[in-house]
């Protein structure tokens, strides 16, 4: 095989495997949608992008060719059509990563949220500390600038998806479930396959399997080791012990784990949440064997992962953050963190809801969520791989927020309406083309500014 040809090459998990292929010597190419940064990036490193659907794009010689798709990508798109009719050797991006994974001592991080900054984590764990790993992101992280980390050492760190029953392909040594809620309802169905779904995955582990706490997935599902991790619960396995934030927000605390107390960790990001990813990486790392106080100092020194409560402007008097979350789980969580970095200041939410079927499926979740800022401004919903649902719209969630403040806008009335805001903590979330807004958003509070320069980059 000599060419690899990605329809839907843009998305992440896509773009690290165009990038794993490429760094093997294959020829990559590949169609998207949209441009974005990421796709601008990938043709620098030499990989030739398109963005119209032209059949004759893919190479001709489909004996040489494997051809890699993901299921966001409609079924009658033509390039998808001709790889399926002319007989190309057609895999799924899930089906890919398992096929890659069975070749290393696979380490797996799943979850309905926290898996992204998690295995991010674990991976800077295992690559500061001098261990070296390969690893698939389903972000960008900050440290190393990529979604794809590759190293002479066999071991592989996955994000493994639960979106179309995705990480069913994975039969990791490890691996960590950090949350079980219901999403992807449009696959699933209802909550109890979902539950099945991740229970299965529990049984496809072979040595550990470390779970959040709480969550429906338990030793009766596995024949692995079953070890449990959590923020504060003192009955986990692994957990902090007197976690407290600096005055900027960093947590401290020690770690408990079954082995005795590791004093005096800090965690680079901060936030409560991301003090409860490091606990669960911290977990995988020391049952994988790192030194404890190369855990230790790998954490200190993580900057996080790009759109994951990721700072752009932070003064006293105007502060700027994006974060991806896009199902209401996420959204609390990093709602709850940021009160606790700003204590006593105005957060004003920008939200874009992704896909009609999460929409409908949580209207009055997301509705809860987002009752908890001081000011709500809603988006219309980006559908991303959907179609239209009749009277599904934004207004299922605005009409039962009850923040002190609430509007409802079209995203391409955003940026007039911002620049008649006083404004003083700006938080943009979801998961769909909001991203766009974030250097026009960044450009708008800086040109604010009457204090002393931000301090810009990093995440909170």
């Amino acid at each position: 095989m000599k060419y690899v040809y990605l329809i839907g090459i843009g998305g992440i998990g896509m773009s690290a495997l165009a990038r794993y292929y490429k760094f093997r010597g294959y020829q990559v190419a590949g169609y998207d949608r949209t441009p974005s940064d990421l796709t601008f990036e990938l043709e620098r490193e030499g990989i030739d992008v398109h963005y119209q659907d032209l059949p004759e794009m893919l190479p001709a010689d489909k004996n040489e060719t494997l051809v890699i798709y993901t299921p966001a990508v409609p079924e009658d798109l033509a390039e998808l059509v001709k790889a399926r009719e002319e007989g190309y050797l057609l895999l799924k991006r899930s089906r890919t990563l398992g096929e890659i994974a069975k070749m290393h001592r696979c380490l797996a991080v799943a979850g309905t949220h926290g898996k992204t900054t998690t295995s991010t984590l674990i991976a800077h764990i295992l690559t500061h500390s001098g261990e070296g790993c390969n690893a698939f992101l389903g972000g960008i992280s900050r440290n190393y600038g990529t979604n794809l980390l590759t190293s002479e050492n066999n071991t592989l760190v996955a994000e493994a998806d639960e979106f179309d029953r995705s990480f069913l392909q994975l039969f990791p040594e490890i691996a960590v479930i950090t949350a079980v809620d219901a999403d992807h309802l449009d696959i699933y169905g209802d909550y109890a396959h979902v539950v099945e779904a991740f229970k299965a995955f529990a049984s496809q582990v072979s040595g550990t399997l470390i779970t959040k706490k709480g969550i429906p997935v338990g030793p009766e599902d596995t024949k692995a080791r079953v070890l449990t991790y959590h923020y504060t619960d003192t009955s986990a396995h692994f957990h902090a012990i007197n976690p407290h934030p600096d005055e900027c927000g960093y947590f401290h605390y020690d770690l408990h784990t079954p082995d005795g107390v590791l004093e005096d960790f800090r965690v680079g990001t901060p936030g409560w949440v991301n003090a409860e990813n490091s606990v669960a990486a911290a977990a995988v790392a020391l049952c994988y064997g790192i030194d404890p106080e190369a855990v230790k100092a790998a954490i200190a020194c993580f900057e996080g992962v790009k759109r994951r409560l990721e700072v752009h402007v932070n003064t006293p008097g105007l502060s700027y953050i994006d974060d991806y979350a896009h199902h209401p789980a996420e959204l609390s969580s990093a709602i709850s963190s940021m009160r606790d970095i700003f204590p006593g200041r105005k957060i004003t939410a920008v939200f874009q809801p992704h896909l009609y079927t999460r929409t409908r499926d949580f209207a009055p979740e997301f509705a809860a969520a987002l009752s908890k800022v001081d000011k709500l401004i809603l988006l219309d919903i980006y559908p991303a791989r959907e179609e239209p649902i009749p009277g599904v719209t934004s207004e299922m969630i605005f009409k039962d927020v009850t923040a002190p403040e609430k509007v409802l806008l079209k995203k391409e009335e955003l940026m007039d309406y911002l620049s008649g805001e006083k404004l003083d903590v700006v938080a943009t979330f979801g998961a769909g083309n909001i991203d766009r807004y974030i250097e026009p958003i960044t450009g708008l509070a800086k040109s604010r500014l009457q204090v002393s320069p931000p301090r810009e980059g990093g995440n909170v």
